[in-house]
This record gives structure tokens, sequence and C-alpha cells, in this order.
């Protein structure tokens, strides 16, 4: 393994904390599974802990690192490997679609342990791209993980379990610790595998719509769809379609919110 980089006081405002507990990295790389020739992207490598176990896989792995102060150690440690890459920029602005070969045959397996500040609109920047992207693993804190794995019902379900659902199959692989940080966050966070789905079971849906309708149906929980929907579709449109109006959207499973979205032009 690579001898990891120098010593960095993890930053607040990066929402910076280091995994570092041997035991638990060895865990998310047997949960992703790296081989050799395939690309990877590694979203906020911190000091490299996760890095060099997955370089040792002979994968394409490129970095994407926001903070400066960590690019030094990360070229000290893993420039020297033929297949790794390192980007400094800010992986809400990135263009993973620039990481493609020409003939965009090959797909990318993204991997990252997410700060909370930017967890929830990277997933869904690259829930955009899920054509390009093979599968998904994120440490990130667990409620994030529990909305993306939620069920209808529950006080979780909302429009980002809704879409990554609707695009992925999403998995909650594992709890991990705070002491498996440095420093130790105040939350409890989990490993998250989503694979984007080659067919779709429920009906065809637009996913820009479903978004839209999703968002519309959840912006006020307590309200019912007949008041959160209300300039979309009318009480008698959604009884046409056998849903409540006085029913709340968490209550909808996911079928029965695209049949909402193919009946209106949201």
């Amino acid at each position: 393994m690579s001898k990891a980089p120098r010593q960095h006081r993890a930053r607040k405002r990066f929402g910076q904390n280091f995994l570092h507990d041997h035991a638990v990295i060895e865990q998310i790389n047997e949960a992703i599974y790296p081989l050799s020739g395939q690309r990877l992207v590694e979203i906020g490598p911190g000091m490299g802990a996760l890095t060099g176990v997955l370089l040792e896989s002979d994968c394409a792995l490129d970095v994407i690192e926001l903070d400066r102060d960590l690019i030094p150690g990360l070229l000290a440690a893993f420039s020297l490997k033929p297949r790794f890459q390192l980007h400094n920029a800010d992986a809400l602005d990135f263009d993973f679609h620039s990481l493609l070969q020409a003939d965009h045959r090959e797909q990318l397996r993204v991997v990252g342990n997410l700060p909370y500040n930017i967890s929830t609109p990277l997933i869904f920047k690259l829930l955009e791209d899920c054509a390009i992207i093979k599968d998904m693993h994120f440490m990130l804190q667990r409620e994030v993980v529990e909305r993306l794995a939620a069920t209808p019902g529950n006080k979780q379900w909302g429009r980002l379990g809704i879409m990554a659902q609707y695009l992925c199959n999403v998995e909650h692989v594992f709890d991990v610790p705070p002491e498996a940080f440095r420093p130790a966050p105040k939350v409890q966070s989990a490993v998250v595998r989503m694979t984007p789905r080659n067919t779709s079971p429920w009906p065809e849906c637009d996913a820009a719509a479903l978004g839209k309708l999703a968002k519309a149906a959840f912006a006020q929980r307590r309200k019912t769809l007949r008041n959160n929907l209300k300039g979309l579709i009318d009480s008698a449109g959604l009884e046409r379609l056998g849903i409540d109006p006085g029913a709340r959207a968490e209550t909808l499973d996911l079928e029965q919110l695209i049949s909402i979205t193919n009946a209106i032009d949201v």
C-alpha cells in the first residue's frame, strides 16, 4: 500500500472528517470490489486512506479534491501510480463526462466520503449522469442514507429517495461509527450503494418531470395532495388515478407518483 499523505488539520468549511479505521476502509473496499481495467472516480479523497487501497486493484482512478492544501500530499503518495489522476476541482461543478474515453462505452464507478453540506446536491447531479455511471458507493451521514433507502409511509420518504430509487437500486450497506473518523463527527455515518437501473420496473416517466412533481408534492409535508398539487392536478384528476386527494405525499409509492406525473404537464 502507498504511504499515506502527511497529516492535515480537518477544515470545518469543507465538512472534513477523515476516515482512519483500517477495518472500515477494508470493508468499504470489499463493498466496492474494484477490478483491474475499471475506471473509478473518488470524490473527496482527503488524505488518501481509501485511495491507496483502491489503487491496489490496478484500476484507473481519478480523484477530485477541492482543498488545495491536500493536493501536495496526495501527489506525493500517488502521482507515480500510472493510472492515478488528480483533479483539483469542486465535484459540484465537475464535468464527469470529461473522464470518459471518446467511444463512451466504458462507465464510471463513483465512490467517496461526502461531506453533509454537499451530499444531497451532488447526488442529484450524479443522478442526472446515470447513463455514464456503473455504480456509486458513498459514505454519508446515516440520515441521508435512510432518506435514499426510505419506503412510502416513512417520514424519511421524499424527493431524494424517490429520484434515487426511480433511477437506481439503492442499498444501505453498513453503518460506520463516529470513532472511525478524525475528528469524530457528532452523527452516525453509513455506506450506501446505488446502482443505476438498466430497465425500470415502473411505467416509463420523464425523470425531470417526476422530480418537479415530487418537489411540489412534498413542499409542505403536512398538507394534502389536494393543496400541494393545486394548479397541477385537481381532486377529480387524482381520483381518476385511484389516489385520495386528502392523502399526504409520503403515503404514495413510486408507481402512484409516476402515474400523477404522466397525467399532468409538469
